[in-house]
């Protein structure tokens, strides 16, 4: 059936295609699925090796804790971005500088670093493993929050802000693909969605908190807070998140194997706690730091991963620039809130956020299943994209009612209720392009999201540079009716990624470039 989905004429099955079903097909190869590791009905991709060490075969409980933290942890660490935004025309006013300049350091100068040093982290992460990256960025974290509560001037503000988007890198990389090292590809939509719903929620619920805090203490508190909430962070990122990276003997896609290459034996002994918590293991590859910091530059041609991070990259800063837009809009007459006031317009769209997150992430997981079942047990990445038709049809409307409802000062409620119909589409569009991205190219999970990540961060600094100034030229409605057709014509790319996706995986993996990229 394929479901619209056309067949490489030449690779019955390209890197990403599994066997997740029971029932064989003409097109497998002579593998024996009686033998093959399974949960239920459903076939486990990647095959676990048969080691302890290995992550596949660690305890639920054990998983769920580091995915939980490393959720929160990327909670927290986002909401340091949009905190500000309630406190803008206050920074504005205290250093006497221009909306853009303070929009444009204090919230785009995080974003672009964040990006620039996912280079870096992802690289020292693929070699020297992912733990001591996150209990580093922790740590410097903590810090550069106590630096931000002592700030006494705006260049102050604007280095710390240099150092903050440095040390948040790894957690903006590198927990996806710790997702795909621990878990299966049948399990990996609900995960992601605990670590959307945490991101949601430091976008939308952070700024709510520091709306208050900006009002009644001052802007430089929300510093201050942070780096308290900091402190248990770092003692169970320490002691709880153990490094992920597994380089033993494993089957990672059954149709291009041999049956024995899957059962290999690690004879190692079992880690202990202690040895766990090991920060440094000296190197985890042998791959070179540099030539990885530079693979994430030509994955973009990959055809999988310049959609998602087209896709990712646009919402998410849509999202932020509805945020940044609206501190301008609701300051304004006829609506003419203060900072916690405008905070708390973001409790409705956290809401969403919250039942949407859980949703497109039981989603991402339940629509392919069903898929592949249908499909002769076989599953397609690109099954994943069909949540881009509930994200397309919310985003398009809440763009074009929040522009249309401000121009016209509509009351408060129909600007918020729009603004929650484009948040309810962020973990729709989210998880149909980052699922699609690791279960397409797992190996290079790390460097595609520094690839994904970089090019947000991008959008994010133009956004916040120069959205302000284009809302004073072009008006609410101008504004949002320019990004409404700009992202329709974004989400059009959903089409041509979906049927002929299958093929571009098997182009890229028979090309010589994929081959020496590999290497």
């Amino acid at each position: 059936m394929g479901w619209g989905v056309l067949q490489d004429p030449l690779m019955a099955s390209p890197p990403g295609t599994a066997t997740i079903g029971a029932k064989p097909t003409t097109e497998d190869p002579p593998v024996d699925s009686i033998a093959l590791k399974r949960h239920g009905d459903i076939i486990l991709q990647p095959q676990p090796s048969d080691s302890p060490n290995d992550p596949l075969n660690w305890s639920p409980a054990w998983k769920e804790s580091i995915m939980i933290i490393l959720a929160f942890s990327s909670g927290v660490t986002t909401a340091l971005g949009p905190m500000v935004t309630p406190g803008l025309h206050v920074v504005a006013l205290k250093y006497n500088v221009s909306l853009d300049m303070v929009s444009s350091l204090i919230i785009g100068f995080l974003a672009f670093w964040i990006g620039f040093t996912t280079f870096f982290t992802a690289a020292g992460a693929n070699i020297w493993g992912k733990r001591p990256f996150f209990v580093l960025s922790t740590g410097l974290l903590f810090i550069s929050n106590i630096w931000g509560f002592f700030s006494s001037s705006f260049a102050s503000l604007a280095v710390m802000r240099v150092v903050q988007g440095i040390a948040s890198a790894p957690l903006e990389t590198l927990v996806t693909s710790t997702v795909s090292d621990m878990f299966f590809v049948h399990q990996r939509g609900v995960r992601l969605s605990i670590w959307g719903c945490m991101l949601a929620s430091g976008v939308l619920l952070g700024q709510v908190i520091s709306g208050y805090i900006i009002q009644n203490i001052s802007f430089e508190a929300t510093f201050g807070i942070s780096a308290l909430i900091y402190i248990p962070i770092l003692v169970v990122m320490y002691f709880v998140v153990v490094e992920t990276t597994y380089n033993g003997p494993r089957g990672t896609t059954i149709e291009l194997q041999e049956k024995d290459s899957f059962w290999s034996v690690d004879t190692s002994e079992t880690e202990t706690y202690v040895q766990k918590l090991r920060l440094f293991r000296g190197r985890l590859s042998g791959e070179s730091f540099w030539k990885c910091a530079y693979k994430p530059i030509p994955l973009i041609v990959y055809p999988a991963v310049l959609f998602s991070t087209i896709v990712y990259g646009s919402y998410f800063t849509w999202l932020l620039t509805i945020s940044v837009l609206s501190v301008t809009a609701f300051s304004s007459p006829p609506y003419n809130l203060g900072p916690a006031q405008i905070g708390l317009t973001n409790l409705p769209l956290l809401v969403v956020g919250l039942i949407g997150s859980p949703l497109s992430g039981w989603m991402a997981d339940a629509v392919v299943k069903s898929m592949a079942r249908r499909n002769n047990g076989i599953f397609e990445p690109e099954f994943r994209l069909t949540l881009m038709l509930i994200a397309t049809p919310l985003a398009t409307v809440g763009f074009l009612g929040f522009g249309i409802s401000v121009q016209n000062g509509a009351p408060l409620v129909w600007p918020i209720v729009f603004m929650s119909l484009h948040s309810l589409s962020v973990p729709f569009a989210s998880q149909a392009s980052l699922t699609y991205v690791i279960d397409c190219h797992a190996k290079d999970a790390n460097q595609a999201f520094v690839t994904i990540n970089f090019t947000k961060a991008v959008f994010t600094f133009l956004a916040t540079t120069y959205a302000n100034g284009l809302y004073a030229k072009m008006g609410p409605r101008g504004v949002f009716d320019a990004i409404a057709v700009v992202n329709l014509a974004i989400c059009s790319l959903t089409i041509p990624a979906y049927v002929f996706g299958k093929r571009f995986r098997g182009i890229i993996a028979r090309s010589k470039f994929s081959q020496n990229l590999s290497r």
